[in-house]
C-alpha cells in the first residue's frame, strides 16, 4: 500500500488523514541520476520523498554544479512554486533510487488551510532555509575556500549519540558534493580534509567523519581570517 507515514511534515496527522492525502498524490520511482525537475519549469507540484534521496542543484555559466541541499526520505521539496506560482528555482536530481509522491498545488494549499500545524512546519522550514542561505552568502563574501570547507564541515556536524561532547558527519558526503556546496573544487576539499586529518582535527572511519576537535577547526578558520586581514593591510 502506498503510504506517507514516514513523512515528517505529516506526522501530526492521523493515519486516516495521511491515507487520504496519499490517495491524492501521483507516485513515481526515479533511478539515480535521473532529473526530476528542471530549473525554470512551470511544474508546481510538491514532492514527498518516500524513499531514497534527491539533490537540489543549480549550474553556473561555466557549467559548475552548485549544490543547495540533499533531501532525504521523510522530507519534501517543491513548496516554493506551489506557494507563489512561479517557475522552479533549481534543478532536482535523484541521488539514489527514490520513490516520490507528488501533490498538486491546489491540494497542497488545501492541506495548509485545513491543518495549521502543517502550515507552521512549512513556515519553520522556510525560515531555516533563509538562515542557512544568509550564512552561506556571508561565507562566500568573507571567507576563502579553505575556510568555507571548514565552515561547511562544522555546519554539517551533529552531536555524536555515542560519545558525549563529540561531533560527527554521517553519512559523509562526497568531496565533489562538498565542493559544490561551497563553490570550490574537489581537489581543494581533498587537500583540506587531508590537512585536518594530519593535524588530528578529524578522523574518517567508514561513512563517518568524526570532528575530534571542533574548537580547533574554529580556531583554524579564525587564524586564516586574521592572516588574510594582515595581508590586506
Amino acid at each position: 500500500m502506498q503510504s506517507l507515514d514516514n513523512i515528517e511534515l505529516l506526522s501530526g496527522l492521523t493515519a486516516a488523514e495521511r491515507q487520504e492525502i496519499a490517495a491524492k498524490c501521483s507516485w513515481k520511482t526515479y533511478s539515480p541520476g535521473k532529473q526530476i525537475l528542471e530549473k525554470s519549469s512551470t511544474s508546481r507540484d510538491v514532492f514527498f520523498v518516500v524513499s531514497g534521496s534527491v539533490n537540489i542543484v543549480n549550474f553556473g555559466v561555466s557549467g559548475r554544479e552548485v549544490a543547495y541541499a540533499t533531501v532525504e526520505a521523510g522530507q519534501y521539496f517543491g513548496e516554493l512554486s506551489a506557494i507563489d506560482g512561479r517557475p522552479r528555482s533549481a534543478n532536482v536530481i535523484a541521488n539514489k533510487e527514490c520513490v516520490l509522491a507528488s501533490m498538486s498545488p491546489e491540494n497542497f494549499t488545501e492541506l495548509l488551510k485545513d491543518h495549521p500545524e502543517v502550515s507552521i512546519q512549512v513556515l519553520q522550514r522556510l525560515a531555516r532555509i533563509i538562515r542557512v542561505n544568509d550564512e552561506r552568502i556571508l561565507d562566500l563574501s568573507t571567507l576563502g575556500a579553505v575556510q568555507r570547507v571548514c565552515q561547511e564541515l562544522l555546519r554539517m556536524a551533529e552531536p555524536d549519540p555515542v560519545t558525549p561532547g563529540s561531533w560527527l558527519i554521517y553519512p559523509m558526503p562526497t568531496q565533489s558534493a562538498i565542493a559544490s556546496r561551497v563553490s570550490t573544487t574537489r581537489e581543494t576539499v581533498a587537500r583540506v580534509l587531508g590537512q585536518l586529518s594530519h593535524d588530528d582535527l578529524v578522523l574518517k572511519k567508514g561513512k563517518n567523519l568524526y570532528l575530534k576537535n571542533r574548537a580547533g577547526i574554529e580556531e583554524l578558520i579564525n587564524s586564516l581570517a586574521s592572516s588574510t586581514s594582515n595581508v590586506a593591510r
